[in-house]
């Protein structure tokens, strides 16, 4: 090759590179730039943005919340916009950030969505104490209160699932936002209320899961709509508070008591669904049967006393104690508890009779406190009789008595009147 033919050769490649880097875009730091994904590790992601080397997307730049693997970000081929984060090209570096764009559009965007109230939608990437984290372009909040219209217990599963959120709050320079799925259901569940309300069945049993409680009783959601179940109907027994009973997130069995359409109000009940303590009494206690109760009330006439929740005995005050009493304040009091006899037992009339007295030994008497008549008091009855019988003018009998001793004075009677 000839020295002439060998010089054109390098300017035309010269040219070639002068030409190319002309080409070569002019970046700097903050920039904000164009790529395209061509490779994806587990702790970076690699993209050619046009300029003279690649440049990388660390894992922390990807994404505004916690990811463990770059696919989870970005896939190879995507095109993307990115801000330059560092640039130096002595040493071919070139770091670009995901999350820096994708941070100031969402402000942007999430401010349009609070103002306009429109619903979004956003992958769970985080389980956190007291709630989700959301990535929705920046770091997104969903506390457990506003997830579901119902008490969630373990938001373990809640991981990859996407949500139907509408934003609540939005604090750019604290860089918070509030979100909520329960406001998307709730306005749901009063749309479709009026339909649900018309298909209930009164006398029906449905399943439920408990959504709250109240100091007067707990809401139940049977398929889209909540009804009461009054604390009266919470169980056979006294409820001080529905927390005794249930708890939020409870699945339960309810009956329908009333459904009032125009006020939107389903009455429920739970101890419907369960067997009454009447219909337990019948088949747990026999007459004659001993068992331990609790006194609970006390009248002028007995005492009320609690065999089984929801289960009231009477107690009548002659069958309170041996001895005559003349309250049944004078041997018990509210709270006690004492062996009882089941004398009767009628479910149909809700009704027990008792007996504390047949449940102790009679005490023995003694001549001071016995009656003083003839037929309490054999003893003196039997020498009596003893002593009337050495008599010939009396007859033991009461009827022969009489006649003997009329016989008698009528003779001597006879006598005088003569």
């Amino acid at each position: 090759m000839s020295e002439e033919i060998k010089n054109e050769n390098q300017t035309n490649e010269s040219q070639e590179a002068q030409e190319a880097m002309s080409q070569v875009a002019a970046v700097k730091k903050g920039d904000i730039v164009k790529g395209k994904i061509i490779k994806v590790e587990q702790d970076q992601a690699i993209v050619d943005i046009g300029y003279k080397y690649d440049g990388t997307i660390p894992l922390r730049e990807l994404s505004s919340v916690q990811i463990e693997n770059a696919d989870q970000a970005v896939q190879e081929g995507q095109e993307i916009e990115l801000k330059i984060v560092t640039i130096d090209d002595n040493k071919e570096k070139l770091v670009l950030s995901k999350r820096s764009v994708d941070s100031e559009k969402a402000w942007e965007t999430l401010q349009q969505k609070l103002d306009e109230k429109v619903i979004i939608e956003a992958v769970v990437a985080e389980v956190v104490k007291g709630g989700l984290v959301v990535d929705v372009g920046v770091r997104g909040f969903v506390p457990a209160s506003m997830v579901e219209r119902s008490f969630v217990e373990d938001f373990s599963d809640y991981k990859g699932r996407t949500l139907r959120l509408r934003v609540k709050e939005i604090d750019r320079e604290k860089n918070k936002v509030i979100l909520s799925q329960k406001d998307v259901l709730d306005e749901e569940y009063e749309a479709q209320k009026k339909d649900i309300i018309s298909k209930i069945e009164v006398g029906k049993v449905y399943e439920g899961t408990v959504q709250r409680l109240t100091q007067f009783g707990a809401f139940v959601d049977i398929g889209g709509i909540d009804g009461l179940v009054h604390i009266s109907e919470m169980a056979w027994h006294h409820v001080e508070h529905p927390s005794e009973i249930v708890k939020e997130g409870d699945k339960v069995s309810v009956q329908v008591l009333k459904v009032d359409p125009e006020k939107d109000k389903v009455s429920l009940s739970l101890k419907a669904t369960q067997e009454g303590p009447w219909e337990k009494a019948e088949k747990t206690f026999t007459t004659g049967e001993i068992i331990t109760g609790t006194v609970k009330r006390l009248a002028g006439f007995g005492a009320f006393v609690e065999i089984a929740p929801g289960v009231e005995g009477l107690v009548h005050i002659s069958q309170i104690a041996h001895r005559h009493i003349a309250t049944p304040q004078e041997v018990l009091k509210e709270g006690q508890e004492v062996k009882v006899k089941v004398l009767d037992v009628n479910a149909a009339e809700k009704r027990v009779s008792l007996s504390i007295k047949e449940t102790e030994e009679a005490p023995a008497q003694t001549a001071s406190s016995a009656p003083s008549n003839y037929s309490s008091r054999p003893e003196r009855s039997s020498n009596h009789q003893k002593e009337l019988a050495g008599n010939e003018n009396v007859s033991l009998s009461n009827q022969g008595l009489s006649m003997t001793l009329g016989e008698r004075f009528g003779d001597k009677l006879s006598k005088f009147k003569k």
